[in-house]
């Protein structure tokens, strides 16, 4: 699993590694994401993993948000382990004030539409298998996003515009809720606080240089002490650490029917999978009601495995059902589960091969469409041009 130098059982699948680095190009930049690059890609690959082989994804400086969740949803259905290292700017959204990881074009007035809602990280992650996955992170933060997080200074740290000299790292905060990639994702890492008014220079992403130089060495060590090393050596060349985030990942826990789900997938068993997670949905519904968010979990989980089954009719339908179950509870359109469940649905009707259930489907996509836009500029009208092309075929 990542952070060890095991590389697991011969034959074991390759880990997976998804370099990410992203930060704005005007005026409102904080730090330099792309830099740390150079430094990452020297390190081989199944050192970066913790595995014995790995692939490795790229992305520098990605444009589109799109663009992202497409590379993400792929690194997170690989078999193996998966570690994430991700530099870049928290960014908030006007609307609903969710952090946003900033992208190229993005502005504070278009982050809505041009960054990567970090609730996409959750919503991709969450059928990873327990102990199996490692977030690394290196985020700076402005002065608003820095308070909407409710990051608190441990007793007796520098507040955000501490000194520049070395010093002790503050001790490990509680992740902040709208940072949690989920239960069973290790995190590891830091958010830079907001830089003083007096400072004009964009930062370095001192932390993940430091972990990157760590392992060119050609060791792995494990998780956290990769993690203290690299707080140490950040701080000896004057980086204040600002929020440290360390918490390991959850293994397995006997009895916890996600685990039992996550193996079922993992030996090739989609049906018996699927009928765990409808037999819980179900059971949720009954004490909870059908629309209750503890049975809308396990209809969510049903939409994935489908899809992971290669089924993207009944992925396409359960995502309806599920945004319309939202709508009707009163969750606004805009809301963060509503739109999720929308662009799921919609990525799931795009892969439909069968042309009358692909037109079923999308009628309903179209009607929810036109109440539920999403991000992505344009995507009722995509949906409609589909429709009537798919008209014309038996």
């Amino acid at each position: 699993m990542p952070g060890t130098t095991s590389g697991g059982e011969p034959g074991a699948a390759p880990g997976t590694v998804l370099l990410l680095a992203a930060s704005p190009t005007g005026r409102g930049r904080l730090v330099d994401a792309a830099s740390v690059l150079p430094v990452l890609a020297a390190v081989p690959p199944a050192v970066l993993a913790g595995t014995d082989t790995a692939n490795v994804v790229e992305l520098a400086d990605p444009l589109e948000p799109q663009a992202v969740l497409t590379r993400l949803r792929a690194a997170a259905t690989a078999p193996g382990p998966l570690t994430l290292y991700v530099v870049g700017q928290l960014l908030l959204d006007r609307r609903q004030r969710l952090p946003h990881l900033a992208l190229a074009r993005t502005t504070p007035s278009t982050v809505r539409y041009t960054a990567f809602p970090w609730h996409w990280f959750r919503d991709e992650l969450r059928l990873r298998p327990p102990g199996g996955t490692t977030l690394i992170l290196d985020l700076h933060a402005d002065q608003e996003t820095w308070q909407a997080l409710g990051i608190a200074q441990s007793p007796g740290s520098p507040g955000p515009h501490g000194p520049q000299g070395p010093v002790p790292g503050p001790a490990p905060v509680t992740l902040p809720p709208a940072l949690d990639p989920g239960r069973d994702i290790a995190v590891y890492g830091r958010v830079a606080p907001p830089p003083s008014r007096t400072r004009r220079t964009v930062a370095e992403p001192a932390y993940m240089k430091a972990v990157g130089t760590l392992l060119r060495s050609g060791r792995r060590p494990p998780d956290e002490e990769l993690h203290q090393h690299a707080l140490v050596r950040a701080a000896a060349e004057g980086t204040y650490p600002g929020c440290v985030l360390a918490r390991r990942g959850t293994g397995p826990v006997p009895g916890d029917p996600h685990t039992a789900i996550t193996e079922a997938v993992r030996s090739g068993r989609h049906a018996d999978a699927h009928a765990l997670a409808a037999r819980h949905e179900q059971g949720a519904a009954l004490a909870h009601g059908p629309s209750s968010e503890e049975a809308l979990h396990w209809a969510e989980v049903r939409a994935d495995l489908a899809m992971l089954a290669g089924d993207a009719a009944l992925s396409c339908h359960i995502w309806l059902t599920v945004a319309a179950a939202r709508l009707r509870t009163g969750q606004a359109a805009d809301a963060s589960s509503v739109e999720t469940a929308v662009d799921r649905a919609h990525h799931q009707w795009g892969r439909i091969d069968d042309p009358a259930r692909a037109r079923e489907l999308g009628s309903a996509l179209a009607e929810l469409r036109s109440r539920v836009p999403g991000r992505r500029e344009g995507a009722l009208d995509h949906v409609r041009r589909q429709l009537s092309q798919l008209q014309t075929q038996g």
